[in-house]
């Protein structure tokens, strides 16, 4: 029964609800934070997904800042994938430059 008990409490806390799988950007410095983020995922199809919620592009921008509020310090963690345009990330980018919000792109640990 301990173990039982073990083997959920470890299962529970690798599970992260509010993750897309997609394949991220390499980079050879991984840094990692605690902190509640908001994720704002972006699909090889081009759909958007704030925490999981599917938005459309032309929603994003409200539906960002009303999810953000009065807190203007929280990160909003933008995971793209590796292969689409440059030019898809600099439109998601560019919502946080015009409302002055903290974006970090996500990426996964090079080997």
């Amino acid at each position: 029964m301990f173990f039982l008990l073990l083997f959920f409490l470890i299962i529970s806390t690798l599970a992260n609800p509010n993750v897309i799988k997609m394949t991220l950007p390499k980079s050879k410095n991984n840094e990692k934070t605690n902190k509640q983020l908001i994720s704002l995922s972006v699909t090889e199809e081009k759909r958007f997904f704030l925490d999981k919620q599917e938005v459309p592009f032309d929603q994003l921008e409200k539906e960002l800042l009303t999810k953000i509020g009065d807190n203007k310090e929280q990160a909003v963690v933008v995971r793209i994938p590796y292969n689409l345009q440059v030019q898809d990330l600099v439109d998601v980018l560019q919502i946080g430059v015009k409302n002055n919000l903290k974006f970090v792109i996500a990426t996964s640990a090079s080997k």
